[in-house]
């Protein structure tokens, strides 16, 4: 299938700039496969949504402050994205201006955390690189303390201290991730209990998101794109859970795109065994579901392959339909948007 099948209009000031001041308050559209129809509801109706017996997949990664702002010796501004650490406080990187942090380039970033820059730009992306970092102290506190909330670019305005909390899920636990695993953002402790009280299990994946994953689709295929490999984790009491809900004819309800992802990676002949691991899977209309039935999920952007992903679960005609229906219905799109529930 071509990308330009995946394409919708989307007016700039339906994307959401600020979160709601309740996470449970945004709007949920319904889309029922079976029956080709759209409801609107709010997350805070989640419990009467799923059934007793059902299955909650959540990724537990944690957001770290992986955006750096500081000052190239000799003059001029520079922005360091962390990624992932490679060892020896060695990490991968993006940086801007790309042009001009060439191996050697030292970045002030305040009086105790400086980095410099230790390898030149290879490939096609100009903007990676590999940086040390030269911290005084723990870097994870240093880091924590003069880093900024990595959020996304289509966010226009600056982070601020609340983004520390609210660019975070509430069961997070495991720091590696540069963007929030943003379908879980509507989750409260409130709602999380009112789900155990209806008899909805819980369970949780790990999947450290990098900034790969929201790249937009650029060849002309969607079966050519590729994506980079992110390390995900799935426990042995998640893999249980699955195992006993698929004994009792429960539904397996994934939280997030990530928890898609994670899960029919480490699906093998439909089973999902505890296991670790990199994952570069690219979900595409066609794909074959071995684990998840249900998805709830943020609006995406188009051409991307979460929306890919998206629609190969509740099919094109049908997604882009739903996603027209938002536009006109004026649902908040993206990282702080609304949701939609895909069953």
């Amino acid at each position: 299938m071509r990308i330009d099948a995946f394409d919708y209009a989307l007016p700039p000031g339906a994307i959401a700039q600020e979160p709601l001041p309740d996470r449970a308050a945004s709007r949920l559209m319904v889309l029922d496969r079976a029956r080709a129809e759209v409801g609107h509801r709010v997350v805070r109706d989640l419990p009467a949504l799923l059934s007793r017996g059902d299955l909650l997949v959540v990724n537990r990664s944690r957001v770290f402050a992986a955006r750096l702002l500081g000052q190239r010796e000799g003059g001029g501004r520079a922005e360091v994205l962390l990624i992932r650490p490679l060892g020896d406080g060695v990490w991968e990187a993006l940086v801007r201006p790309g042009r001009r942090l060439r191996a050697g380039t030292r970045v002030i970033v305040a009086e105790d955390l400086a980095l410099r820059i230790e390898s030149s730009a290879t490939g096609d992306d100009s903007a990676r690189r590999r940086v040390r970092l030269e911290c005084a102290g723990d870097p994870a506190v240093v880091l924590e303390r003069r880093g900024h909330t990595p959020l996304p670019p289509y966010i226009r305005r600056p982070d601020r201290p609340e983004d520390r909390e609210r660019y975070q899920t509430v069961y997070a636990r495991e720091t590696g991730s540069v963007a929030a695993p943003t379908a879980g953002l509507h989750f409260t402790p409130g709602l999380l209990a009112a789900l155990e009280a209806r008899g909805v299990e819980r369970a949780e994946v790990v999947l450290h998101v990098g900034p790969g994953t929201f790249r937009p689709v650029h060849v002309a295929q969607v079966e050519d794109h590729r994506v980079e490999t992110e390390p995900y984790r799935v426990p042995a009491e998640t893999a249980a859970a699955l195992r006993r809900t698929r004994a009792r004819g429960g539904r397996v309800v994934a939280v997030g795109t990530t928890t898609v992802r994670a899960l029919e990676t480490a699906a093998k002949e439909g089973e999902v065994s505890e296991g670790e691991g990199e994952t570069g899977l690219v979900i595409v209309p066609g794909f074959r579901f071995r684990v998840v039935d249900a998805l709830l999920t943020n609006f995406h952007l188009p051409r991307s392959s979460l929306l890919l992903l998206v629609c190969a679960l509740g099919g094109r005609e049908r997604v882009l339909a739903a996603y027209e229906e938002a536009v006109r219905a004026g649902y908040r799109f993206y990282s702080y948007g609304d949701a939609m529930l895909i069953v």
